[in-house]
């Protein structure tokens, strides 16, 4: 008789990791489903609270400005390209001799 632990079969073992992966989504899914219950909740919350304080828009307007400015950054329109402000050739030869300036200051500490 062989001593020390029995030799797994390898079959058995992708059988158990399956069951194992099952459960884990089975858990996931699960976690999924009250995330979203619990977000349509506070949704409807939120909404209830608007009407009693009568705001018409979702956000207060400073969180509204600096939450859709996040996402402009975040995701440009893929029709539209982004705007930029251009400086005046006055302005960016003042940039470039404060930079310069700045850079000729660094490399005399160093």
């Amino acid at each position: 008789m062989a001593r020390g632990r029995p030799r797994k079969n390898p079959t058995d073992v992708l059988i158990k990791s399956a069951e194992l992966i099952g459960w884990a989504l089975g858990g996931i899914e699960r976690e999924i489903v009250e995330t979203r219950h619990r977000l349509s909740s506070l949704t409807a919350q939120a909404n209830q609270l608007r009407k009693r304080a009568g705001v018409k828009s979702g956000r207060p307007a400073a969180a509204a400005s600096a939450a859709s400015a996040e996402v402009e950054e975040t995701a440009a329109p893929a029709g539209r390209k982004r705007r930029r402000r251009t400086m005046s050739p006055e302005a960016r030869k003042r940039m470039s001799e404060m930079m310069k300036k700045r850079w000729a200051e660094r490399r005399k500490k160093a």
